[in-house]
């Protein structure tokens, strides 16, 4: 038996795009013929289940068949009790458990704060993807930068969840987590922040054991995407009417090179 592959999207920072990333690899697999369930860890904000859920409305609203993951939610309690945690991680071991019965790939998308469920969800990752946005405000989820000399003091919080997961997963046999970090939104223009963050992305790459890839640009069309539920990937198939210009090729081939980088 196969053990399926399991992908999580981390960040403890809100708004990076970690849902538009994680939707975006999981039709990339169904379009791939592969079997892909969904996890969303994210009980306040729920980004990964309402885009689903607008792609099933997209989906009815049109009469057209759209591939679509095996989609499940698992919400932290509000009591936040020593036993009420305890039994949220069994919860979510079980469902993982479950949806390794009927998956090739799994993928969980975690809160954008620290909390119980995000760091359990983390020591599933077999691939880590944290996306970023092309800013060195945003830097500082993976560790403290001098903003004069745009060197290292330190790494943060969030790498130090990352590092627990690895030791978590070595003690229990597990294959090495591979962590990719993703600079999201990126500028079409060639800028001295775009060189900063080349220069500090790469010393925090070799202190903190991550593989930096280009990720989507700063596109307008991904915010429409979402309210209909669509990726890239569904664009100029049968069904799916948006006009959006010449900027879906370039877009396209944001996707594929990230794919073909965290497939290797």
């Amino acid at each position: 038996m196969i053990t399926p592959h399991i992908i999580v999207l981390g960040n403890e920072k809100g708004g990076t795009g970690k849902s538009t990333v994680a939707m975006h690899i999981i039709v990339h697999l169904l379009r791939d013929g592969k079997k892909v369930a969904s996890l969303d860890l994210d009980g306040r904000q729920g980004s990964l289940t309402k885009y689903i859920k607008n792609r099933n409305l997209y989906a009815e609203k049109h009469g057209i068949s759209l591939p679509m993951p095996e989609h499940l939610a698992v919400a932290a309690s509000s009591s936040f009790t020593e036993k009420s945690i305890a039994e949220d991680l069994k919860v979510l071991d079980s469902t993982i458990k479950d949806l390794k019965k009927i998956a090739d790939f799994i993928v969980i998308d975690t809160p954008g704060s620290d909390n119980y469920l995000m760091r359990a969800g983390h020591n599933y990752a077999d691939t880590l993807i944290t996306p970023i946005n092309e800013s060195l405000i945003d830097l500082d989820v993976l560790g403290s930068v001098d903003p004069e000399t745009q060197k290292i003091s330190s790494p943060s919080q969030y790498s130090q969840t990352v590092w627990e997961a690895r030791k978590f997963r070595a003690a229990h046999r597990l294959k090495p987590l591979r962590w990719f970090v993703v600079r999201n939104r990126l500028s079409h223009v060639d800028t001295r922040n775009r060189h900063v963050m080349d220069k500090v992305i790469n010393d925090l790459a070799k202190r903190v054991s991550f593989t930096a890839l280009p990720g989507l640009g700063e596109r307008v069309i991904y915010r429409e995407l979402f309210l209909k539920g669509l990726t890239m990937l569904d664009l100029r198939k049968a069904g799916v009417d948006m006009n959006i210009g010449l900027s879906h090729i370039a877009a396209r081939r944001e996707i594929k090179q990230l794919m073909d980088t965290i497939e290797e």
